[in-house]
């Protein structure tokens, strides 16, 4: 039996991390969410991680921040950045740094399908 590709929610909106997990699970893929990247770091999950969606502005440690320290410690793990605090410009300059993709708050079911299908190829 193939195993699901697990994605982590690291968002620090609590309505983000009850219903994008659930929305995931329903594309078939596993899911686990996260309050912060302070916690995620934390949680042992990191190497069974296959892609991360990523708030990109939290309090404390802000994606970018994770994003770094995923750098830093020599762990490629596709991110796809999510935000409310974002335009083109942003988008683009994550996408720049290595971001799959990043997806503007409000954002489609299909949307969010389309970036994680690229993530995982």
């Amino acid at each position: 039996m193939q195993q699901r590709a697990f994605i982590a929610v690291v968002d620090d909106d609590e309505s983000v991390r009850e219903a994008l997990p659930d929305l995931i699970r329903e594309f078939g893929y596993e899911a686990g969410a996260f309050s912060s990247a302070e916690e995620f770091l934390a949680s042992g999950r990191i190497s069974e991680t296959d892609c991360l969606l990523l708030d990109l502005s939290m309090p404390g440690m802000t994606g970018l921040d994770l994003q770094r320290e995923l750098l830093k410690r020599q762990l490629d793990i596709p991110i796809v950045f999510i935000t409310a605090h974002g335009d083109e410009i942003v988008r683009r300059r994550l996408q720049e740094h290595g971001a799959v993709e990043c997806l503007l708050k409000p954002f489609s079911d299909i949307a969010l399908l389309d970036a994680l299908n690229s993530a995982l190829q």
